[in-house]
């Protein structure tokens, strides 16, 4: 299988850095709506999505269109813990073109404010 990491974080959408069996226009239109898409889920207790906030660490989408997400929580111990990964993936899901969404939670490295965009900052008035 010939993967194409994405990092819509890191590269605000840009194209894939490893090449792909799937069409550029392709890859990014998904991209773009897997961004959309995660855009859409926000932590109950925080007034900003998962994006904007920084918790999506990486994401790949694969040949065969499964997307993996790794993803991490502003802490450990978010109540929400068990059913946001599963917000996630029925979100990437939905996507056209998304076969499966996978969805890691990782805690290394650990989230800091550092990581949301100046969107969440302003939506949670933190500058």
């Amino acid at each position: 299988m010939n993967d194409a990491p994405t990092d819509p974080a890191a590269t605000n959408g840009a194209a894939p850095a490893q090449a792909s069996a799937l069409p550029p226009e392709e890859m990014d239109r998904m991209t773009d709506d897997i961004v959309a898409a995660l855009k859409t889920v926000y932590d109950p207790e925080i007034p900003a999505d998962i994006y904007e906030l920084g918790l999506i660490y990486r994401v790949d989408i694969a040949d065969d269109r499964t997307v993996t997400i790794d993803m991490t929580l502003t802490a450990p111990a978010c109540p929400v813990a068990g059913e946001m990964p599963i917000w996630v993936e029925n979100a990437v899901a939905a996507v056209p073109g998304v076969r499966e969404a996978k969805v890691n939670m990782v805690f290394d490295p650990p989230w800091d404010q550092s990581r949301m965009s100046d969107e969440a900052r302003i939506a949670l008035d933190m500058w």
